[in-house]
């Protein structure tokens, strides 16, 4: 009886976790005005939401040394596991920089045509509108095409660092992903299936530089993640509060472990910046992944397109660093993939001496 009486509360436990973690996903600037609502320091400064910080901080130190301690491997097996070639793994490598920039791009050139910098909450006016607009659908186009990616790559790190000026800083803190993006394209290119790679072979980067281009897309997108629990839960509680009281998606009343709202949003919180401390430090990727995966699409039939649109930057580097094993051996595959093949890069020939 106290067996199953446990196990009962360890599944409701579970359940109320997505529950908390699918308000998480739900980007509450996207769906709710924001001017009125400043970051409120001296609220994260009290014990309850200090405690959930810290538990967060003691779970990720915790899983840290236990992630290091099984020699970085985790319990969800990857590709190699499933009695796929090193050749197909390659080859698949080869395919990230086109799936990535399709899931880069839409977003970009919504928001580009729409007047929004990266997401909704961030509207332009005046000429800035149709400035950025304009910046803005040109990545999109080029990345999309892989056409003068590496260019479009580091314009796209300067239109995120106009932003601070154009809207704040803090909006462009919750959109680092984008930042995470410019980066990889910047440092792995656009890969074989592009246009660069048929007709712009001196832009192609070293592979040096493609190796560091995956640990910087995570690094963008746990720092996203991490950025927007603090400034949409944490430090803005009457925020994420209000935006309970519009969209009532506190339903652990309905599991038989009801919380008050601001328990629940501190909950949220905490599920989102455990997320994104797993995803910077490359914590058990896979298994946090699968967890966040589960939640991340909870919403969607109440929030439609504008999530799904603007989730997709997030769907990509999920869905890449599920099938990512880390290791030199996996990073040769990663190389061989972007490098070589049947569209390999060219090989510069010295000139000649006249």
């Amino acid at each position: 009886m106290f067996k199953q009486s446990g196990l009962r509360r360890v599944v409701w436990s579970v359940f109320v976790f997505l529950a908390a973690a699918s308000e998480a996903s739900a980007h509450e600037k996207w769906f709710h005005p924001t001017e009125n609502y400043a970051l409120r320091w001296d609220l994260l400064l009290r014990p309850l939401p200090l405690g959930f910080i810290a538990a967060v901080l003691l779970v990720t130190f915790a899983a840290w040394v236990y992630w290091r301690k099984r020699g970085r491997r985790g319990f969800v097996p990857g590709p190699e596991n499933f009695g796929t070639t090193d050749e197909r793994r390659a080859a698949l490598y080869g395919l990230i920089p086109a799936i990535l920039g399709v899931h880069v791009a839409v977003p970009l050139l919504v928001g580009g045509v729409q007047g929004q910098l990266f997401s909704p909450n961030n509207q332009l006016s005046g000429v800035w509108m149709y400035a950025v607009g304009l910046a803005q659908t040109g990545i999109a186009l080029a990345i999309f095409y892989g056409a003068l990616t590496r260019i479009a790559a580091v314009a796209l790190g300067v239109l995120w660092l106009a932003g601070i000026f154009l809207v704040g800083l803090e909006p462009m803190l919750d959109s680092t992903m984008y930042l995470g993006f410019a980066a990889f394209f910047f440092l792995a290119g656009r890969g074989p299936i592009s246009i660069d790679r048929l007709i712009v072979p001196p832009l192609e980067p070293s592979a040096r530089l493609m190796e560091r281009a995956i640990p910087a897309l995570r690094v963008g997108l746990g720092l996203s993640l991490v950025f927007v629990a603090f400034t949409e839960k944490f430090a803005n509680i009457p925020l994420a509060f209000d935006f309970l009281q519009r969209y009532p998606l506190n339903f652990t009343a309905a599991l038989g472990m009801p919380m008050s709202n601001e328990t629940f949003i501190l909950c949220a919180g905490a599920v989102e910046l455990l997320v994104g401390l797993w995803i910077l430090s490359g914590i058990f990727p896979r298994e946090i992944i699968l967890i966040a995966w589960i939640p991340i699409n909870l919403t969607l039939t109440i929030f439609n397109w504008t999530e799904l649109i603007g989730h997709l930057p997030i769907y990509g580097t999920l869905a890449v660093l599920l099938i990512w094993s880390p290791g030199r051996e996996n990073l040769a595959l990663w190389l061989s993939g972007l490098r070589e093949g049947p569209l390999a890069i060219l090989r510069q020939n010295p000139p000649k001496e006249k």
